[in-house]
This record gives structure tokens, sequence and C-alpha cells, in this order.
């Protein structure tokens, strides 16, 4: 099995809490994508818009992709981190801010086809609620199906992945599980709009990620993406991968190969006090493990999944991991 492993550049920038505002000094763009390309088997980065890139640098940037022989994986909008988002993007009641958001993903679709990106990776954060009785959610989702099928019209060419997560920064996300982000998807009525799935989102959601991937394609091939991550459940801590979970992502890379996912897989963590090139270097390494199991045990597994036979699967995953 042949993947493609991917980072998000900002991993390996500065790191903050709602307690501690930089756990680490932050390096310049450049300085974070000499060290992500370092990164062994790393053959594509993601970039923030904004933070990364915008007008002013994407020919620098496209020239420097192709110095280093690395690909622009996707190009992520910030529409979380400015506080004129801070009640919404696409959704906001005020109809200015809709439209500084229409504008501002728009520009940044222009910078994905100048980098030769194939996705926009739509994590509409702000796009949410807190409290109860305070919004309409028949409008805002209207309103966020038409801004996305706007956008996804306009840029026939390109990808627009909805990566979903059930909260943080709002209380309650509109793109929150798999079942509604197909919904959301779906109602645009453009087969260039679909999912990212990112692990952890997943695991804080109560997801089997597996079948979220089975969901994705049942739906029509919508799997346009994916983020790797670990945490504990409680929260999106966004850590090495393997560090929490195991049967768990070889059940994911299993169904991943038996429905023909062919995206990449990025490395999206947050690694607060570690070393970050060290960390991502790590996620990868395990990814890898969990696909060589797969790999190696497909026809075995395979059985396994049609058994249902627990005691066999627990058997199975103690000789993989262990011998």
């Amino acid at each position: 099995m042949k993947n493609k492993y991917s980072v998000i550049l900002g991993n390996q920038g500065n790191t903050c809490d709602r307690f501690c505002k930089s756990y680490k000094d932050n390096p310049s763009t450049l300085e974070m994508l000499s060290q992500a390309v370092k990164i062994p088997h790393v053959e594509g980065i993601e970039l923030v818009g904004t933070w990364d890139i915008g007008p002013d640098n994407v020919k620098e940037m496209k020239k420097r992709f192709a110095d280093y022989g690395v690909q622009c994986v996707s190009i992520i909008p910030d529409v979380f981190g400015d506080k004129a988002y801070g009640k919404g993007t696409l959704t906001s009641s005020d109809p200015a801010v809709r439209q500084k958001t229409q504008d501002y993903l728009r520009q940044m679709s222009e910078v994905a086809l100048e980098m030769n990106c194939g996705i926009l990776n739509m994590w509409m954060a702000q796009d949410g609620y807190d409290y109860l009785l305070t919004t309409d959610y028949d409008q805002k989702r209207e309103w966020l199906k038409e801004g996305t099928a706007r956008l996804a019209k306009e840029f026939p060419t390109l990808k627009f992945a909805l990566e979903y997560k059930p909260k943080e920064p709002r209380n309650f996300s509109f793109h929150a599980r798999m079942s509604d982000t197909i919904l959301a998807a779906k109602e645009t009525e453009c087969p260039n709009v679909g999912v990212t799935i990112d692990t952890g989102h997943g695991f804080v959601a109560g997801e089997n990620v597996a079948e979220a991937v089975v969901l994705a394609k049942r739906a029509g091939d919508l799997l346009f993406h994916m983020h790797f991550n670990d945490n504990h459940g409680a929260w999106d801590d966004d850590m090495i991968v393997g560090s929490v979970h195991s049967t768990v992502y070889v059940d994911l890379i299993y169904w991943l190969k038996k429905t023909g996912y062919a995206g990449w897989l990025s490395m999206d963590q947050y690694p607060y006090r570690e070393n970050a090139v060290d960390a991502i270097a790590e996620s990868i390494e395990w990814v890898r493990r969990f696909e060589a199991i797969v790999d190696d045990h497909f026809d075995e597994i395979d059985r396994l999944v049609k058994l249902n036979d627990a005691v066999a699967t627990s058997r199975f995953m103690r000789k993989a991991l262990f011998g």
C-alpha cells in the first residue's frame, strides 16, 4: 500500500492555549518549510491561508515548492483566527461578514490554483453556536450551503473538502460529524464538494472513523482528504498518532484501502511541548507501521471482518503489534 504523506506547515510553529500564550518561538514560514521537507517520507505540504500564503507571496512559495520537489496538498483558509468571524463566517447574521468571507475564500481558491493545489480544505470553525435559543439553525445552514455552492461552481476544477469537528471554538459546529457533513456537501449539488476526516475530530465526536470512511464512500466517493493525529477522546489534543489508539488505526487504514482512497495522509498535530519535527516524523512512522500490518495481513483482516469474532480479532492484533 503506497500512500502519500504530507504535513500542515503551521504544526511546526508556536503553540499556545488559554493559559499560556506561547510555548515556543515561532519560526518564519520559510524556516518551517525548510524543516518540513526534511521529515522522512513527506512529499506534500498543506498551507494555512494568510498565515503561510496569500497573493503577496504565492509566486515565491510556488518556486520554493518546486525547488524542494514537494507538492502543495491543500490550502486551509484562515476563517477561524480573525475576530471579525467570531459570530460566524458564511453563517454570520451580518451580510457584510458573509461577503468578506466569500471574497476571502475566493482569493484563497485563486491562490490554490496558482500553487497547482487541488484542494481547499474548509474548516469552518466559527460556523456554529454556543447558546440555545440564539440561532436560526435552518437559515444559517442555508447560508452555509449557498456560500459553499457559489464557491464550488466558480472554481469547478478545485475540490472543496469540508472538515468537520463537533466543537471548538464553538460549543456546537454546523459541520460536526460525518453524517451532517455529507448532508452539507450533498445539498450544494456540486460534485467537487466533499469531506475531510480529521481522526482526532472523529474521536471527539464519538465516531468510528473507519465507518465514517465507508459512509463517505457510500455517499458517492466524498472522502477528499485525511488528517491524522490522536487524542484521549475528550478533546482535540492533536497528539502523536498511535499514542492512544492502535486497533482503530488498523481498522481505518484497512477501510481506506478497501474503499480505494487515493488521497493524501496528512499529519495534523499540535505538539505543545514536544519537538514538532520529531513528533510529526513519529506519527508518520506509526501510520506506516499500521499500513504494513494491513498490507501484510489484508486477506486475514478481510476474513476477520466477515467472521465477527472478537476473540479472533484480539488475538490477531496482539500478534500483529507484539509478535
